[in-house]
């Protein structure tokens, strides 16, 4: 998979993919992130790339012809399966999402800074929106390093162990059972006994047990999405 980032501030992008899981999913070649400095399709020697917002009102914009010229140029090496735009107002991101754009073979995403982006390069360029939260940050670089971790992680062979991902919380709207290692007494408490009785059976009805529980507790809302799927 290779994803292409446009960002106001690509040094923001430099720690995330360079450590942990999604830096062997690139030494692998399984993944490859490229960001991208939005200020080289700047539209003057200032390298500006942002104006005030017709209307008035607090905040600058960034400006259409910089992302434009940014976006034509990167199609002309490659085809996008979506276009991203980071944004407060889209789409909130679920597991879901990430289990289908895994998929792709080429994502390009689309850093918000300032007050956000001409609504003109929504309209013209932009497949999907999507938004992480439902609380709003200075710009979308920690949004799309948190898309491309949860897209990049699925891949086939960025996990040691591919079954891992498929245990992992909100797979199936449901949130994954309390884990447990080694020593199996610590501070007094107790491993609960199922988990060493060795048959795979009895642990993996537990394993239910606890994640229905669990979910039920904690995240009615999934419980009841589960519930109507199922």
């Amino acid at each position: 998979m290779h994803i292409d980032i446009l960002s106001a501030v690509p040094d923001l992008l430099s720690s995330p993919f360079s450590h942990s899981i999604m830096k062997r999913a690139q030494q692998r070649g399984l993944l490859e992130v490229q960001t991208h400095n939005l200020r080289n399709w700047a539209i003057n020697k200032h390298a500006q790339i942002d104006d005030y917002q017709f209307g008035g009102g607090a905040g600058m914009v960034i400006m259409p012809e910089p992302l434009a010229n940014a976006i034509d140029a990167l199609q002309q090496t490659r085809t996008y399966d979506e276009i991203i735009f980071l944004t407060p107002d889209g789409k909130r991101f679920e597991q879901a999402d990430a289990n289908q754009l895994s998929l792709a073979q080429n994502l390009l995403l689309i850093c918000g800074h300032y007050k956000g982006i001409d609504e003109r390069i929504r309209q013209t360029y932009v497949t999907r929106e999507i938004s992480i939260g439902d609380y709003v940050l200075s710009g979308g670089e920690l949004a799309a390093a948190v898309l491309v971790d949860a897209i990049g992680r699925l891949i086939p062979g960025v996990l040691n162990d591919e079954t891992s991902a498929l245990t992992d919380s909100f797979q199936d709207d449901m949130l994954a059972p309390p884990v447990y290692t080694r020593p199996a007494t610590w501070r007094e408490l107790e491993v609960p006994e199922v988990l060493l009785c060795g048959d795979p059976k009895k642990v993996d009805a537990w394993r239910m047990e606890q994640s229905i529980a669990r979910t039920q507790a904690r995240r009615p809302d999934l419980w009841d999405k589960h519930e109507t799927e199922s």
